[in-house]
């Protein structure tokens, strides 16, 4: 018998199926229910077509309440805003709680306001949910009642950057330009994600505005950044998963190759889902359908006693950027395996 029940609110999107697949074969942990606004009363099958068969459970519009009733852990999957209204409900349960919105990652809210453009309805929970980068944040995870597991932009610059903050070698401004798949978007069609649009195109958006910046910059000033400002444009890619981010990070010409390598195989030695490679920069197809990161790097010429350092990561939007680091978090909260249900390697290519 499983040790843990789980609960799933708003598990009908890209990121949901992603949280229930997990879930279904995870040892330890029992999917109870699925609540959702949408579908409800379908079987998870009928929506997530890849789930068939492998679940008697139907989408349920339960309040957060029922969903997290006789639950020890809730994964909330709810879109931006709509989190920040429910979890207070979850939290009162007495559930563990891992959300994935943006709604409780920042603990400032003048910058939740300015950046998700609504003043948060529950500011008194800000700085209460643990920052769920578990590369960063284990200990306090693992005795977390409450995580916000960071966004999917911010996991890839996050995990590229730490070592140079833990170091204090990230200082000043850096900037960065990440590439997106689609299903980063969303499950609902707009039309800029409409694919005859999409399939063909490269562009951006919100550049320089973008509100994954105020959770990275808070993440690597926690670290160990300093004086820390971030230029970063995100670009809309036509493929389905995976994010690339390119770092450029101004350093004194006076760190090497070898210096910088023993830094980040330092780091991400011991980091069961992090690889840092030395003989290649990561690909997105090395890590699709995956819960592993990879990071990399090169480094410039020296100019004028400084050095430009270009650091490259790779992750599965949905997966270590979404629904797989919320497992992760999860795992650490009730303190079975970290890697549960997350091991696989993902598809080639």
């Amino acid at each position: 018998m499983k040790r843990f029940r789980a609960a799933v609110i708003g598990g009908s999107g890209y990121g949901g199926a992603e949280i229930v697949r997990r879930l279904l074969l995870h040892p330890n942990v029992e999917l109870v229910r699925v609540a959702s606004v949408d579908h409800v009363g379908e079987p998870l099958g009928a929506v997530h077509l890849s789930l068939t068969g492998r679940t008697s459970l139907r989408f349920q519009n339960l309040s957060p309440a029922e969903a997290a009733a006789g639950c020890d852990v809730v994964l909330m999957g709810l879109p931006h805003k709509v989190s920040a209204e429910k979890a207070p409900e979850v939290l009162a349960t007495g559930a563990r709680v891992v959300d994935m919105s943006g709604d409780f990652r920042l603990r400032d809210a003048d910058a939740y306001a300015r950046f998700y453009e609504k003043a948060h309805p529950h500011p008194e929970l800000l700085g209460t949910f643990v920052y769920g980068l578990p590369e960063l944040n284990r200990a306090a995870i693992q005795s977390a009642r409450a995580v916000a597991s960071p966004g999917c932009f911010a996991t890839t610059i996050e995990l590229a950057l730490l070592p140079l903050a833990r170091a204090r070698l990230l200082a000043g401004g850096v900037s960065i330009t990440g590439i997106t798949g689609s299903s980063g978007s969303g499950v609902s069609p707009s039309a800029g994600t409409h694919h005859p649009v999409r399939a063909g195109n490269l562009k951006t958006y919100r550049v320089l505005d973008h509100q994954h910046v105020p959770e990275i910059a808070q993440c690597l000033s926690d670290a160990g950044a300093t004086d820390f400002d971030l230029d970063f444009v995100p670009v809309s890619a036509p493929l389905p998963r995976g994010i690339l981010a390119t770092a450029f990070v101004d350093i004194d010409a006076a760190n090497s190759v070898d210096e910088l390598s023993e830094l980040y195989r330092s780091t991400y030695a011991n980091e069961p889902f992090v690889r840092f490679v030395s003989d290649r920069l990561p690909e997105v197809a090395a890590v699709s359908g995956s819960n592993y990161a990879e990071v990399g790097f090169t480094l410039g010429q020296p100019r004028g006693g400084r050095r430009t350092l270009v650091v490259v990561s790779a992750l599965d939007n949905l997966i270590k950027g979404g629904a797989g680091q919320a497992i992760q978090n999860m795992n650490l909260m009730l303190g079975v395996a970290e890697t549960a249900s997350l091991e696989d390697s993902g598809p080639w290519p």
